[in-house]
């Protein structure tokens, strides 16, 4: 496993170009099994999660390549239809595999999947909407999805707007026979961007951006050439980062509209930042303040389904808080666990108190100081890493690679701003 050296304090100043979505190009991968044409994917973050993703395809006999962000698969000859739980391990959104695979085979065996410990992460939306479309699904050690020659389409009620749920659902819909209707569907930016990849290759998805999805189902998909939406978790982290630094930043390749409530969150901790068409602007020396409710009231932060604050960020706006003059309560609805790697800020001399597992009130501004820590999941960890850059003294980050598993070329953009970071392995 690899390590991070961080001494805080450097200014931060300069340029990022924000990599493409991490959460869009997963399910892609994924989606191109529904055709034997190639598939080509631009601006995919190299990332670890999906090399692993690819490892899966040439594990099932596929052809694939990646080569400078572009990605090509062609999903002609399956040699296995089965996924190892060595690899499902190691990263969640395999069980995306279970819709694609059990159409172009018939049968797929997948095993629970992995990826980041941060509370409970059901799956019963998949195995309802599965099942729902006629693939028959078995649950034991494994997950057996078997399917017959054509889905039947139909309509649908999620009892959570899951995204990987809708997702599923989606692929395994579009070349069902008649039309599905997914309600309460989950309506992220990357969700929105996989139908745009499904709609390229010949799918006719409608009500994107909504919660109400409509999928008329045809016979056969094609290849396509799509360029992946960039990644709004990603430019967030780093609007953070240059806050809590004092620094200046301007974040390139972003899309407004997946902001604005980011931007209404900044805004309640004292940050204003500037949206434009393709980038978004950090003034530098942000006077960091809570901007109290209009009742005098301490101000909650929660997170929610889109458009709502992503769950994914939760975990940098608290290291924010610890930077910002006054107080405010963090509520994490969606997972219990999320919250946990709040004693480490509280060890480096954060004021925080711990509520229960879904809620912890920040008292800011406090000085932090360097320490050694691992990181528990990709967004605690990069948090963490925040945390050291605005630090006084040294820190180590331990178990980097989880924060490797979501951002692309971390180490080497914080370096092009100025930050003081180097790596090692353990």
């Amino acid at each position: 496993m690899h390590s991070l050296y961080v001494e805080g304090g450097a200014p931060i100043k300069g340029e990022i170009t924000i990599s493409g979505n991490k959460n869009a190009v997963l399910p892609m991968i994924a989606a191109a099994l529904l055709t034997d044409e190639k598939v080509i994917l631009r601006n995919a973050p190299n990332i670890l999660d999906v090399r692993v993703m690819l490892e899966i395809l040439e594990i099932l006999g596929l052809e694939v390549s990646f080569d400078h962000n572009v990605i090509e698969i062609e999903a002609k000859n399956f040699s296995d239809s089965t996924i190892s739980e060595e690899f499902c391990s190691r990263v969640r959104t395999s069980i995306l595999f279970a819709g694609p695979l059990a159409i172009r085979c018939g049968k797929a065996v997948i095993s629970p999947p992995g990826g980041d410990v941060i509370g409970r992460r059901r799956l019963d939306g998949h195995f309802y909407g599965l099942r729902k479309l006629g693939i028959k699904v078995e649950t034991n050690h494994e997950y057996i999805f078997t399917a017959g020659k054509r889905l039947r389409g139909c309509e649908m009620f999620l009892d959570e707007a899951s995204v990987t749920a809708t997702e599923q659902i989606m692929m395994a819909a579009v070349t069902a026979e008649g039309t599905t209707i997914i309600r309460n569907a989950a309506s992220e930016p990357h969700v929105t961007d996989l139908a745009e990849l499904l709609n390229k290759m010949g799918a006719e998805i409608s009500g994107l951006g909504s919660n109400t999805i409509v999928i008329n189902g045809v016979e056969k998909l094609h290849g396509a050439d799509h360029r992946i939406v960039s990644d709004h978790t990603e430019a967030g982290s780093f609007l953070v980062l240059g806050a809590v630094c004092g620094g200046e930043l301007t974040l390139k390749g972003t899309v407004p509209r997946h902001y604005w409530m980011t931007r209404r969150v900044l805004e309640r901790l004292g940050v204003d930042i500037e949206l434009h068409p393709e980038h978004i602007y950090l003034s530098a020396k942000q006077k960091l303040k809570v901007i109290d409710d209009f009742d005098g009231h301490c101000p909650v932060i929660s997170d929610g389904p889109w458009p709502q604050f992503p769950s994914d960020l939760m975990s940098v706006a608290i290291v924010l808080a610890t930077q910002v003059k006054g107080s405010v309560l963090f509520f994490e609805k969606m997972f219990e666990s999320r919250i946990y790697f709040v004693d480490r800020l509280m060890s480096m001399g954060a004021k925080a108190i711990v509520c229960d597992p879904h809620r912890v009130v920040i008292n800011g501004p406090c000085k932090l100081r360097g320490l050694q820590m691992s990181s528990p999941d990709i967004r605690a960890g990069m948090a963490m890493l925040i945390a050291a850059m605005c630090a006084k003294g040294g820190s180590v980050i331990n178990s980097a690679d989880v924060i490797y598993r979501g951002y692309e070329n971390v180490v080497e953009k914080l370096l092009s701003i100025g930050c003081n970071i180097s790596t090692g392995e353990k």
